[in-house]
């Protein structure tokens, strides 16, 4: 990943509107600061969350709070709880996709 050019920047969180993503079951609240083709999110997953589509995008994604679970297409789960966190390029390892039976809060840059 290459940063784009870009001021320093402080984000407030709380101050950036956020969008509803439906998922399969459940649905998504992102706060998204886009810069160039950087995209960086505060994503909360509602419980009981299930994404609507398998994803090739990379991501550095980092739990907050809650518990996520991480399904890759090839069959292998991990689930993530605090403090952890997991990386995948584009395209780099099987297609990918995120679910929670109890909720989580994510920072995500992609």
């Amino acid at each position: 990943m290459k940063l784009p050019t870009s001021p320093f920047t402080v984000t407030d969180w709380s101050k950036v509107e956020a969008t509803r993503h439906p998922g399969e079951t459940g649905h998504a609240l992102w706060r998204t600061l886009n810069i160039g083709d950087l995209r960086v999110r505060m994503v909360e997953y509602s419980p009981g969350y299930l994404a609507d589509h398998w994803c090739d995008r990379g991501h550095v994604l980092y739990v907050l709070a809650g518990e996520l679970d991480s399904e890759l297409q090839d069959g292998r789960k991990f689930k993530l709880t605090p403090g952890m966190s997991y990386q995948v390029s584009d395209f780099g390892d099987a297609a990918h996709r995120s679910s929670t039976s109890v909720g989580a809060t994510l920072f995500i840059v992609d």
